[in-house]
This record gives C-alpha cells, structure tokens and sequence, in this order.
C-alpha cells in the first residue's frame, strides 16, 4: 500500500530549538557500528563466492569494552587492551564446506581499524572475542526459498527524511572535516574521536566540540592549551563559510580547566576514548543518514551489520532516506519529506505493509499535483531492490 499525503507539522527551519548530534570515526558508537558493517560486507562477498548467494547472517551485537592507557606528556602505554565482541547470527557451513566465520570477523574488524584509526594497533590494542552462532532454522530457511527477493525477517518500521536542515549539514560537515585526512595531516595531534553537538535556537547555532589531542604530541600543558587555541582558531575560520545563520560559535573540550595538569586536559594515547573512558555498543551512534537529529522521528532498529537481502531493519532505514532523496530532488515545489516503512516478517521486502510519503510542499502547491510522481518513484525503487540489497551489500551506502 502506497499512501502520499501532506505532511502537517512545521518545516524543521521553522522550530525554536533544533539538536543535532554527530558522533565521529573515533568514537566507540561509531567503531562498533562501522567495524559490524565491514564484517557484513565480508562475508557477504564469502557467502556470494561459496555458495553464488548471500546467506543468513546478522552482525548487530558488538560491543567494545574499554581498556586501560598510562598517559603522561610526550607519551604513554597501554596498560589493559580493548575487548571487541562480535555477534549474533552467521552461516557457518555451505554445500558441506566450513566457512571460517570467526577469521573472516577478524580480519574485517582489524582491516577496518588499520584503515581508520591512525594510532591503534589492531593486533597489540584489542583482544577479539566473537560469539556469533548458526541462525534458527525459521529464520535461515529464509534464504533457500524461492522467490526473486528474500522475504522480510521482521515486521520492523524505518522512517527517513530529506533534505538536511542547515543545522544538519553544519553539523556533519564539521566532523567530516575534523577526521579528513588535509585537517589530519595539517594537525596530528588530534585524534579521531570527535564528538559534534549542535543547538539551533533561532538562527543562532551553538556547536559544542569534544576532539582529544595526542600526548605523544603534547610536551606539557601549556603546549596542550596553545595547540587547543590553535585548533580552535580552524574550526572558527571553516566555519566562516557557513550562510544561513545570524552568528554561528563554537566551543572545544569544555572540561578543560588549566592548573590542573592532566587532570584538566582532554589528552589521548591512541585518539579514542574506548582506550580508557568510553564503551562502545552497536545502535547507541548515528543514523545511517550520519546523525542523531533530535527533532525527526527516528527508527530504532540498529541497521549496522543486519544482512542486506532480507533484514528490513537495514534494508528499510537505508532506503527510506533514498526515497525521500528522490521524491524531493525529482519533483518540484517541495521543502521536505518524510518517508515511512513498514515490512511485515514472511512477506517479500519489495512488497512493504505501507509506504508512505509526508510531504511539506511549497505554498501553492497540491498533493494532488506530485502525488502520482512520488507513487511512481516508490514503484521504481521497490522494483529494483535486488540491485539495491547488492549495493547494500558491497558497503555502497553507509549506515552510521
């Protein structure tokens, strides 16, 4: 069932107060969510080469424990590595041939941290711990029935928007900025660990920044505070740039307090504080649109990890926010939409419970009028949801 109708509340530019949060590659959140999905895509591309199909697995349990560090100016060790647990569900066996589930989680979870995280060890810094398990028979018995798509594995709900919001956009453009490799190589005494919260109240957008600096960087605190300075000066000339607002601030590690040595300065030893500060679980990070926007309606399925040919609770959450893309860039005369799905558990993904498009228009404009443009482009997309799984699939679309 298809259903387009005029969304009712305000345009998210015209509320008071807007919250925004970006959680960044450095952060736990982020690390379990991203290092699940990289084992997703890994042994997809093992279960397509074994068996010419992607089979029953689900890598959306993770979590990462925090270790201990001795940090100290110029330096520091790790006195207690950080503990990554790897679960839930996975094919074990194909055609009579073991497939090496547990190497192939590893190998993706090292890969990934190599990959990201410029001053972690993945083989001295984190001990691996992996649980995951056959899948039940029910559920498994998904994947060898016939069909042209798999049938959903849950009744589950996904609800995505577009466009951003300038509050949005800010917000995840400043991270990215922070973590890209120019602001890295230009400044590598930062770490990865980037936290990004934004409040908009009128046009006036608040950020607030928690970005550690290195102590193998870091002589002393007064080095600490005038490279803070530093940094901070950079962030307020990127975010010169930025239209739309009457004044934009931001503020950088607002537990600093100086004369109290380390205990007063946000300092790192690897540039995560799953070292020594912060835990990390799957689902706890953003959106797989990047953010955490307290103002939109949010699913709560944990779409990182989940297998991309038949668990909605990825498929869907991905593809609501493609939808929406669609719907407001093909037609004209709309400031936002919101796209709502829903599967029900046996029923072929491409034939959801509901689809349905909210749509703020223009003034003037009729739902009438684009009514029959957006029911088509749900039609298109639903059709093409095999090629789509397969993008999902090979790590096309992010999901944090």
């Amino acid at each position: 069932m298809i259903v387009i109708e005029t969304y009712k509340g305000k345009s998210i530019t015209e509320h008071r107060v807007e919250i925004v949060e970006r959680k960044g590659t450095g952060h736990p959140d982020y690390m379990c969510d991203s290092i699940m999905d990289a084992i997703s895509v890994a042994l997809s591309k093992e279960y397509i080469k074994e068996a010419g199909t992607i089979l029953h697995h689900n890598i959306d349990k993770g979590l990462l424990a925090a270790g201990r560090v001795e940090k100290i100016f110029g330096g520091g060790r790790v006195l207690q590595p950080m503990e990554l647990t790897i679960g839930d569900r996975a094919t074990f066996r194909v055609a009579g041939r073991e497939i090496p589930v547990a190497d192939i989680a590893m190998d993706a979870a090292k890969k990934w941290i190599k990959e990201n995280l410029r001053f972690v060890d993945p083989e001295k810094h984190l001990k691996y711990r992996v649980v995951l398990a056959p899948g039940s028979e029910e559920l498994t018995d998904i994947f060898f029935r016939r069909g042209r798509v798999r049938a959903a594995n849950d009744t589950s709900a996904a609800v995505g928007y577009y466009p951003l919001s300038p509050t949005e956009r800010v917000v995840l453009d400043l991270e990215k900025f922070l973590n890209s490799k120019r602001f890295k190589d230009k400044y590598p005494e930062t770490g990865e660990d980037i936290k990004v919260m934004g409040l908009r109240s009128g046009s006036v957008l608040d950020l607030t920044v928690a970005m550690p600096l290195l102590a193998n960087y870091i002589k002393s605190e007064r080095d600490y505070f005038d490279g803070k300075q530093i940094i901070h000066k950079e962030m307020n000339r990127f975010l010169k740039k930025v239209e739309w607002f009457k004044k934009v601030e931001v503020h950088f590690n607002t537990l600093d307090e100086e004369g109290r040595g380390l205990g007063g300065i946000y300092l790192s030893l690897l540039g995560t504080s799953a070292e020594d500060a912060d835990s990390g679980q799957v689902g706890r990070g953003n959106r797989v649109n990047g953010l955490i926007s307290m103002n939109r309606p949010m699913g709560t399925e944990a779409a990182a990890g989940k297998n991309p040919v038949s668990h909605v609770g990825k498929i869907y959450n991905v593809l609501s926010h493609k939808i929406a893309k669609e719907i407001y860039e093909k037609i004209d005369g709309i400031k936002e939409v919101y796209v709502l799905l829903l599967s029900r558990i046996g029923t072929p993904i491409d034939t959801p419970q509901t689809a349905t498009a909210q749509v703020l228009l223009e003034r003037g404009r009729k739902i009438n009028e684009i009514a029959k443009k957006a029911e088509e482009i749900f039609e298109r997309e639903f059709s093409g949801i095999s090629k789509f799984c397969m993008e999902l699939s090979k790590g096309k679309y992010p999901v944090c």
